[in-house]
């Protein structure tokens, strides 16, 4: 198995199936979430900002929604920013 290698269209590699990586992290955006979440931050973080705009508008859906939002962005390995480039974890 080789070792993905960066190039001009995906700088930080890519990922097992040949997916680029995002420059945005998994990990930040899930810190995010977790504490701005009610704000939306996590999401316009990584680019989703319709989502942003609704979770800003509904308090992260009374919490519940960025909380779930935040787990989701630690445990998924599929994430994906506004470009379609998984986050990095």
């Amino acid at each position: 198995m080789s070792v993905p290698v960066p190039t001009p269209d995906a700088p930080f590699g890519y990922d097992p199936q040949g997916r680029p990586y995002s420059d945005k992290s998994k990990v930040v955006a899930g810190i995010l979430q977790l504490f701005l979440g009610y704000l939306g931050i996590g999401r316009f973080y990584v680019g989703s900002v319709g989502v942003g705009v609704a979770q800003l508008l509904t308090c992260g859906g009374l919490g519940i929604w960025a909380l779930i939002d935040a787990i989701l962005f630690f445990t998924s390995n599929d994430r994906t920013d506004n470009q379609g480039r998984v986050l990095r974890g």
